[in-house]
């Protein structure tokens, strides 16, 4: 690969920057930064920060794989539809961890060994391992024992090596946390923006993340071990106050120098909310709403789905009334009949909005084809007339509408985006920060006509997830199940979903007088529903009959934006139903009728490992073209289009199946 440079993350002047994040602060020289001279309290909270876009990224990009994103962008889409995997998606969360992070990670432990600062050494060890399994996860085998070394072609690693690396730098870091700094290291409140310097919540962090490591191998009856990963969760969260979380704020304009983006909003927003590509799945929104088949509505369903305004009705301009529009899931699975009427698996319009009474004819010469879309005008109450093969449509002053004569657009707003605007990139300047609704345009704020409410875990300030306590539940929750101990099972898998929604609703009343003021999507769910729907047939009542799909579901649920969702269902081998006893885990998940990836997944049935995306392929530019030697060394299929199918090394039952991927 090209060489890496260092970024001073310490060196950066954001004179503008306000006191929610007083950490991402100057170097002590300005005019004559360093290497050498960067603090290691200003070193973390940047590395902190740069962490989260990568693992934002990554986030967004394996939900879409994970089915709980629907996108129109053509990269993401096909991870989220077409499945013919883009190298598109490759490059960005390899970038944004070598060239913002990884090699601060090494500089900021060197330093702190010198200072005898022991935390901030365990600090940048924890770091390393969360980058780098991450980078594992994604690409399999890639640099890690020669990576931040200077070496402009670093050699490649596999999978074992690079997983129990990581695993040896938790260890350490327990060790380091545990530790008395020496005189005059700097404490490490004094740079900690995520935990405050609280090192008690620093060693769970660790622990659990061992807990999370070690259950990726699940497949390896020679490696994995139930009792080893049920100590680790002993040992970390054992509450909501002890998830770790990075806060993020809606009160800077200040843009990241790298990417371009607010510095201080939320890592999964910075991708998965920022644009107006993003739209919820079908999979994903059968789930909050008929989990288990039980005709129930999750009541977390209307934080999670999006809603915009629809039949407003404007006096002066205001609006005067109006019915919340919630949005309906992208179908790519079943009969995905509106994607491939319009013949593209990525022709979801957003609409626009208009300010006068807007007509719009379509010219529809199908005969069965009209009428269906005249009934559709009719039972949403649209004022219409017909003439021969055309239908015009009245869309009022006040409307959000999907401009195009084109019919099968027309009804594009029943799929609300997942959007949600900061002040740093509304264009609208008398927008607050604590209005984060998305408006369509200057117009449509000014009337007050909302283009959409987001989503609960991708506002630009919702917390960044790293480690929660409904995580460590729903691990201990699988680990019982294939132990068979259904009923401790049971009591991990009612406290995960519990867990979940108390760390929504704390969060939801949290926001209640603020942004909450504007988006009701941001106000505290009723008890009463939370109430019914823990009683209710969407949850299993008790161990006798729960399931592993009972538990991975509500986990999936949980964790939202979040690569663990794809982590998971390659362990479990998505709807093959071929593990264990556990039958189909991911119901309904499979190749859709838009599905073109032929050529990347080169599986012929489900219980094919190769039938599944498993993996991505290596940044062909850094890693395929300037490192190709030492590259295709290791994995001489790094640059074949099927790559894109091959198990990583956790992925794998044996060595041996692993070696053989590589041969």
């Amino acid at each position: 690969m090209k060489k890496i440079k260092y970024i001073l993350l310490g060196c950066i002047a954001m004179a503008a920057f306000t006191s929610c994040k007083k950490w991402l602060d100057v170097n002590v020289d300005q005019d004559n930064p360093n290497n050498q001279s960067v603090l290691i309290e200003n070193r973390l909270p940047w590395i902190e920060h740069f962490y989260m876009y990568s693992a934002g990224v990554t986030n967004y990009r394996a939900a879409c794989q994970a089915g709980v994103y629907y996108s129109l962008a053509a990269a993401q889409n096909t991870f989220s539809t077409t499945w013919q995997c883009s190298n598109s998606n490759s490059t960005t969360p390899y970038q944004t961890w070598f060239v913002a992070t990884s090699s601060n990670v090494v500089d900021m432990y060197n330093t702190a060994k010198k200072q005898g600062a022991y935390h901030y050494m365990a600090a940048a060890n924890v770091f390393h391992a969360l980058g780098y399994m991450q980078m594992l996860d994604l690409y399999g085998e890639m640099p890690y024992t020669e990576a931040g070394t200077g070496n402009p072609s670093p050699k490649p690693d596999n999978g074992k090596t690079i997983y129990y690396g990581c695993m040896s730098k938790l260890n350490e870091a327990i060790s380091l946390f545990s530790k008395t700094q020496q005189a005059g290291a700097p404490a490490l409140a004094a740079g900690d923006m995520i935990n405050k310097g609280n090192v008690d919540k620093w060693i769970k962090l660790c622990w659990g993340l061992k807990a999370r490591y070690m259950l990726k191998l699940s497949k390896k009856a020679d490696l994995y071990n139930a009792d080893s990963i049920l100590y680790c969760l002993s040992k970390g969260p054992q509450s909501n106050a002890d998830n770790v979380v990075e806060q993020s704020f809606n009160n800077s304009t200040v843009t990241d120098y790298l990417l371009g983006d607010p510095i201080v909003t939320n890592g999964n927003w910075n991708y998965a909310g920022y644009g107006s590509n993003q739209r919820i799945s079908q999979f994903h929104y059968n789930l909050l709403t008929n989990m288990r088949s039980a005709g129930v509505t999750d009541p977390r369903m209307t934080k999670i789905v999006p809603a915009s305004m629809s039949n407003v009705k404007l006096v002066n301009g205001k609006v005067q009334s109006f019915n919340w529009n919630r949005s309906i899931g992208v179908d790519s699975y079943n009969s995905a009949a509106r994607l491939l009427k319009a013949g593209s698996p990525t022709s979801i319009v957003t609409p626009t909005y208009t300010t006068t009474d807007k007509s719009i004819k379509y010219t529809i010469s199908n005969a069965t084809d009209r009428a269906d879309f005249i009934a559709s005008l009719a039972a949403k109450g649209k004022t219409y007339t017909v003439s021969g093969n055309d239908v015009t449509v009245l869309y009022p002053a006040g409307s959000m509408y999907i401009n195009s004569t084109n019919y099968v657009f027309a009804g594009d707003t029943v799929y609300v985006n997942l959007r949600s605007n900061s002040i740093a990139t509304s264009g609208i300047a008398d927008q607050p920060e604590t209005d984060v609704n998305w408006y369509v345009n200057k117009d449509a704020y000014a009337a007050g006509v909302v283009g959409s409410t987001g989503s609960f875990q991708i506002h630009p300030v919702s917390d960044f997830e790293i480690l929660t306590y409904h995580e460590m539940c729903f691990i201990k929750a699988e680990v019982y199940m294939r132990k068979g101990d259904k009923g401790s099972a049971y009591t991990a898998y009612k406290a995960g979903i519990q867990a979940h929604l108390d760390m929504m609703q704390a969060k939801l009343i949290e926001w209640q007088n603020t942004y909450g003021k504007t988006n009701p999507d941001m106000r505290p769910m009723s008890s009463s529903d939370i109430a019914a729907y823990l009683s209710s047939n969407a949850v299993a009542q008790n161990g006798g009959v729960l399931t592993m799909q009972d538990i991975m579901l509500q986990k999936y649920i949980a964790m939202g934006c979040s690569i663990e969702n794809w982590n998971d269902m390659r362990r479990l081998n998505y709807s093959a139903g071929n593990i264990g006893s556990f039958g189909v885990v991911y119901h309904g998940y499979d190749r859709g009728p838009l599905f073109t990836g032929t050529a990347q997944l080169t599986g012929s049935s489900k219980t094919d490992p190769r039938y599944w995306m498993r993996r991505w392929m290596l940044p062909p530019t850094y890693e395929i073209n300037y490192n190709s030697i030492n590259t295709l060394a290791l994995n001489p299929h790094a640059g074949d289009p099927n790559i894109w199918s091959m198990p990583v090394w956790w992925d794998c039952a044996t060595d041996e199946e692993y070696q053989n991927y590589l041969k």
